[in-house]
């Protein structure tokens, strides 16, 4: 099969093509020409308004709920979500009913979603069924094909995680933290700050990030290894994962789009689809999460998609769940909101969550895998509630102009294109 794709912009700051207008051939797989005017024949030509071409963004943190919470996602919608979103890869959480905790469970996903467009990598546990007691058989899951070991936003005390590190270095596994203390919280729900003296509210402080970061690093010091830090959402936390990376540690970390997007001042609406974890945090975090993007301390941005039923979110805030649904939008969101230059923004979605999780990853080049996402960045759309891919519907942006639409993507010999 032949597809050409006329007069695309090239995102891709690794290619010599970079920021040209060119047509892109593709033949089955590969990129098979590339040049100023192609006249060549294809079995079918997408030639779209100020159409932008970059490599397959990838959303390296998704929560799809199956298996256990099928009601609120499942691995085929929330594939679909992804493929509206532009991504042709995604990074599945294992927080599931049962937690992703064994090989057969690795080899469930796989199989479920072998026939998908888009890749779905899973992350295994670091603990027996995220119970924080004993490591899981990490070795086995990677060699199943997990990506990565995590145990989401549950508590790993730090005999588990030095004992984790150490093993893992046996097969050059990547540890996710998720760097949370909730022994300093509780039940927090919002930044601890002005805002919280304000509505009343619970509140997270922010060195119940910094102290677990801290703890983390020492470990790391101490055993060697690789961490990837997942949901920096602080000043301080931005300052100490440069710091670590100057040190020359092996570390990398990313940033939610919500803590990207907003900050703590949200909570004054007491709208329960700005009630994330971590928390929104004060407009001098947003702002460093936005300046580590920028420098690279800071390497990707991800949805964290957590996909909820109605019953609850819409309920009084101090009972409604955390989280909110994003992959579908996360481009948009971040292209409408934030202060992140186009190029910045294409790399942190397709280049640096790959190579975070030692993922392969092309250029837009002759002879290349054709592993791409094309979109619009200015061109505006109104989000409406019957777009959305996901089971579930927790979102603040239902309703609100949002600028960058996406046209499709190609993968594994598949083009997708978007109503």
């Amino acid at each position: 099969m032949k597809v050409l794709l006329k007069n695309c912009k090239i995102i891709d700051q690794s290619s010599k093509h970079h920021n040209q207008v060119k047509d892109v051939l593709i033949e089955n797989e590969t990129i098979s020409l590339i040049g100023s005017s192609i006249t060549e024949s294809a079995d079918q030509v997408v030639d779209l308004e100020n159409m932008h071409l970059s490599n397959g963004w990838m959303d390296a943190r998704v929560n799809f709920c199956d298996p256990g919470l099928e009601h609120k996602e499942d691995l085929v919608s929330g594939v679909r979500a992804a493929e509206k979103g532009g991504f042709t890869a995604v990074a599945l959480s294992p927080q599931t009913e049962p937690f992703i905790s064994s090989k057969s469970q690795i080899e469930y996903v796989l199989k479920k979603t072998a026939y998908s467009n888009v890749d779905v990598y899973p992350l295994g546990t670091v603990t027996e069924n995220g119970g924080g007691e004993q490591l899981a058989e990490m070795y086995d899951m990677l060699q199943a094909g997990a990506i990565g070991f995590t145990d989401g936003d549950k508590d790993v005390n730090a005999g588990i995680q030095y004992r984790a590190l150490l093993y893992c270095q046996n097969f050059d596994g990547l540890l996710v933290s998720f760097p949370h203390e909730s022994a300093l919280f509780g039940k927090g729900y919002i930044n601890e700050g002005e805002i919280s003296v304000k509505t009343g509210l619970k509140s997270i402080p922010s060195i119940a990030e910094t102290i677990r970061i801290e703890r983390d690093l020492s470990l790391l010091r101490y055993t060697g290894g690789r961490i990837h830090f997942s949901g920096i959402s602080t000043a301080e936390g931005v300052t100490l994962i440069r710091n670590a990376k100057a040190e020359g540690l092996n570390v990398s970390a990313d940033a939610f789009f919500m803590n990207v997007l907003f900050n703590e001042e949200k909570m004054l609406d007491f709208d329960s689809n700005y009630k994330v974890y971590p928390p929104l945090r004060t407009e001098k975090d947003r702002e460093a999460l936005i300046n580590g993007l920028n420098d690279g301390t800071i390497d990707f941005v991800c949805s964290n998609h957590q996909p909820e039923n109605i019953e609850n979110k819409d309920v009084e805030f101090d009972h409604a769940d955390f989280g909110v649904i994003g992959t579908q939008f996360l481009f948009a969101a971040l292209n409408s909101h934030s202060e992140l230059d186009l190029s910045v923004l294409v790399n942190c979605l397709s280049k640096k969550t790959r190579t975070t999780y030692g993922l392969s990853t092309v250029s837009i080049e002759e002879g290349q895998q054709a592993d791409l996402t094309f979109f619009n960045p200015d061109k505006e759309f109104t989000l409406e509630a019957d777009q959305i891919a996901s089971k579930s519907q927790n979102t603040p942006f239902i309703g609100q102009q949002l600028k960058g639409t996406i046209y499709g993507t190609y993968n594994k010999g598949i083009l997708t294109l978007q109503d």
